[in-house]
């Protein structure tokens, strides 16, 4: 899933495609990469955003979409990153096939309109999620609210259910390690997957960290840890990564994919240096040996 942000904020590419020709460009590009879905989003969510009156955000939206089904018909999926109800039918209307839901409330809509759903966990307001998230059990929270709304839209006739843990959003660096760890529980679940890391603030955080820095690394400079955790995630068992770079994580995804083949029965152990048993600085986050 290729991120096609039409705002003048989001925390990556916020004015870089608010004009629909510049947005189709982009588009054309992330298809040409390997795309297999396109994700077009009129509301930034970063932390601290503002909130982005429907009418505004409709009209960012629409257009695309529109351009975007026009260009390149059934080949393509386009999906419309939203959690305004009628920006969600507005943007169906136009063509989009799926519903990117950060707000996961939005399953009617999708029902009624018979499209597809993503549930993603824990935008509550972009404003203030990130000033005290806390949980006693991010993963087992986290997949309990996910399988309950996914239940929900399949009773209400969803025809195509996807889950989201929402990395970064109400979530501390911590929280998000500890997802990205157990993603088999959510894959577990029988859900197809979705997982967006890319570009992310943890990701600069742990890079800084692995440098022996402070600050953490510029959100331009985080490609190796977004490719990192997206061949993560597909090993894992997720059905679909959500990128800013396209076209390395696919060429990833198939390098990973050409290693499986050749995969031994007997399970393969990484061998860490003699005496390392913390990952910057502190215990491992993931299943390593």
């Amino acid at each position: 899933m290729g991120v096609l942000n039409v705002t003048p904020d989001s925390f990556s590419d916020g004015g870089l495609h608010l004009d629909p020709s510049a947005a189709l460009d982009r588009a054309r590009v992330m298809v040409a990469e390997g795309a297999a879905v396109i994700d077009v989003g009129g509301e930034s969510t970063r932390p601290g955003a503002e909130p982005v009156g429907v009418d505004e955000e409709r009209s960012r939206v629409v257009p695309v979409v529109e351009a975007l089904v026009d260009e390149f018909g059934d080949t393509v999926r386009v999906s419309v990153d939203t959690r305004n109800a009628s920006v969600a039918a507005a943007a169906v209307a136009a063509g989009a096939s799926l519903i990117n839901d950060v707000s996961a409330t939005l399953w009617a809509v999708a029902a009624e309109l018979g499209v597809g759903w993503v549930a993603m966990h824990g935008c509550t307001d972009p404003r203030t999620m990130q000033l005290a998230p806390s949980y006693d059990d991010v993963v087992g929270e986290v997949c309990a609210f996910l399988t309950d709304r996914a239940a929900q839209a399949v009773a209400a006739g969803v025809p195509e259910v996807w889950i989201d843990p929402g990395i970064g959003f109400s979530k501390t660096i911590t929280h998000n390690l500890d997802l990205l760890a157990h993603l088999d529980v959510l894959v577990a679940t029988g859900h197809q997957v979705l997982v967006g890391t890319s570009r992310k603030s943890t990701l600069g955080a742990l890079l800084a960290a692995a440098d022996g820095a402070t600050a953490p690394v510029r959100i331009d400079d985080r490609l190796e840890a977004s490719l990192a955790t997206a061949v993560w995630a597909f090993d894992q068992g997720v059905h679909m990564v959500r990128v800013h770079d396209v076209a390395p994580t696919v060429q990833a995804a198939r390098v990973v994919k050409g290693c499986r083949r050749q995969l031994s029965p007997t399970p393969l152990r990484w061998a860490l240096p003699t005496g390392m048993t913390t990952f910057c600085g502190g215990p491992l986050p993931l299943n390593v040996a």
